[in-house]
């Protein structure tokens, strides 16, 4: 089963890796993954899409959560969550197909950002079995070149995460830990 995970982590190096390693040690396979910063450059949030038992979902976040840099570790695949990914997809179509082109892509929402006497280069954002249907209709108009985002996922439950404050240690060095 495909299980997205939330994670907000420290903006530090190795952090990525260690993630990624965890989940490689244990033989699971990373389907999609994006990380940028917050709006504290402090922080970054990273999304992971990977196949895992299901029976083992628990388990994974326990272990990310024990990580070091990892602040919160958040499985959002059954949680209230909006799912979204990006599509930029090339199209090249004959003069007489391109009409038809543009309304599939205004059908599906999707952008014009590229344009020329081959064809068009389109973007689209949503859900990813909407951007599968996508790329299939456009199949059918000639040949594509097709690259997508990993998954973004954004909870909706009213629960935030709450750090505690800053706490100075004796090396005058401030240490941020998480809350309970």
């Amino acid at each position: 089963m495909l299980q997205v995970i939330s994670l907000l982590l420290e903006n530090k190096p190795g952090a990525l890796m260690r993630v990624t390693g965890l989940l490689s040690q244990r033989g699971y396979n990373i389907e999609s993954l994006t990380v940028a910063r917050t709006l504290d450059p402090e922080l970054s949030r990273m999304t992971i899409a990977v196949e895992v038992d299901s029976t083992l979902r628990q388990q994974v976040i326990k272990q990310m959560n024990k990580l070091i840099n990892v602040l919160q570790a958040t499985d959002m695949t059954d949680s209230p969550s909006v799912f979204r990914e990006m599509l930029l997809v090339r199209v090249r179509t004959p003069q007489e197909s391109r009409a038809a082109v543009l309304k599939e892509a205004e059908i599906f929402g999707g952008r014009v950002v590229d344009s020329s006497t081959e064809g068009f280069a389109i973007e689209v954002t949503g859900d990813p079995e909407k951007l599968n249907e996508f790329v299939d209709v456009m199949r059918s108009y000639g040949e594509i070149d097709v690259t997508r985002s990993g998954v973004l996922a954004i909870g909706l439950e009213p629960k935030k995460l709450r750090l505690q404050p800053p706490v100075p240690t004796k090396a005058g060095v401030l240490v941020t830990e998480p809350k309970d």
